[in-house]
């Protein structure tokens, strides 16, 4: 018995000492809590809308002004036109556009009912089902508000249209997610587990004093999992398509090239990731968990960033598969053009080259 007690006042410590461990048992619970308590919520926050008055009178001014003061939707443009409306959901800002039509206060005191119609971009079903129901109940208690009595004066009438997704099926929010998940995990899990494995086994120092470039061969190394992972991309597109009815509006050249930018960040990463551990069991458990939680919680996957607080909504701009989302969702469903993604592209494409860059450079150090 005091042989067993001794051993474990040892094992104490050892933990106490152990500094990494120390840290996953006791900050790891509270970033998990943290995290997945302010990141889960399906609660509406500074959603921004569009808005398309074409009455500017006194009742139209004071319902938008219910509507933004309301703290759930923020004015992100003015539309001049009935053929900016789709214009105005192409970057993936504009998640809701408020049409007001020109008779609208002439409806509303003589005709007994005036219009309002929302417009939703429900690329995410889940989003858009939200902000117009938030959207339906505010304009409904604007409507008591100027009222001298429910029994007496006009009503408003509420039209609501979803765009990109009229019946609001959840596989045009999951399938990006997926897709995103699934290259994110697989192109960075496979490169760094195949970098770990030629510094394990001592390859990578053999090769290192070979006439060969360092950069040589961590790029001869990741070119094949690119190939291979545009495999499982072409695989993913395919079932989506054909088995989940998964449109594709955009260009196809386009999609793959996203796909492929994508995959080179994520494969950067992996690199980065190599560069770091001498492991590949280590590689493997950093590439799945460092880039699941990021992917599922942060990318707008699931959980809308804008309504995340302000601090997790710049924590997410770091992350690859965030960019991926937007610019994916917008090829894949809204069928536009390189002119709305192209600040997607060149953030996924600076993130490559930033881990790349540090990922050579710190194998460059280490076999010198």
């Amino acid at each position: 018995m005091k042989r067993t007690v001794a051993f474990i006042h040892k094992e104490f410590l050892h933990i106490l000492r152990d500094k990494r461990t120390l840290l996953i048992v006791f900050a790891m619970p509270i970033v998990l809590v943290l995290l997945f308590g302010f990141a889960i919520t399906t609660d509406v926050k500074d959603a921004k809308i569009a808005v398309l008055d074409n009455a500017k009178d006194e009742l139209s001014i004071g319902l938008l002004n219910k509507l933004t003061s309301s703290g759930y939707f923020q004015t992100e443009r003015y539309l001049n036109t009935n053929a900016d409306v789709q214009s105005a959901f192409g970057d993936g800002k504009v998640k809701l556009v408020i049409v007001i039509p020109a008779n609208f206060s002439k409806a509303y005191h003589h005709d007994g009912v005036a219009q309002v119609q929302l417009i939703a971009d429900a690329t995410d079903p889940n989003a858009a089902a939200a902000i117009t129901a938030y959207a339906n109940a505010i304009i409904h208690d604007y409507q008591t508000e100027i009222s001298d009595a429910p029994q007496r004066g006009g009503l408003f009438g509420v039209i609501v249209k979803m765009y990109y997704n009229p019946e609001l099926k959840s596989v045009y929010m999951y399938v990006p997610g997926v897709l995103a998940l699934i290259l994110a995990i697989i192109s960075a899990m496979m490169t760094a587990i195949s970098l770990t494995k030629e510094k394990e086994f001592g390859s990578f120092r053999t090769l290192s004093v070979s006439p060969l470039k360092i950069k040589t061969i961590v790029i001869g190394k990741v070119i094949p999992y690119l190939l291979i992972s545009l495999i499982d991309t072409f695989i993913v597109l395919i079932l989506s398509r054909f088995v989940f009815d998964m449109p594709i509006n955009g260009s196809l050249v386009l999609l793959f090239v996203v796909c492929i930018l994508f995959l080179f960040t994520s494969m950067s990463m992996g690199v980065l990731i190599a560069s770091l551990v001498n492991s590949q069991q280590v590689a493997a458990i950093i590439s799945i968990v460092g880039l699941f939680l990021p992917t599922t919680l942060l990318s707008g996957f699931i959980y809308p960033i804008e309504n995340m607080p302000i601090i997790l909504q710049t924590l997410c701009q770091a992350f690859p598969a965030k960019w991926f989302i937007v610019a994916i969702k917008s090829v894949m469903i809204k069928g536009v053009g390189l002119q709305y993604i192209w600040i997607e592209l060149l953030v996924m494409m600076a993130m490559a080259l930033i881990f790349l860059t540090i990922g050579i450079k710190k194998f460059s150090k280490q076999f010198a």
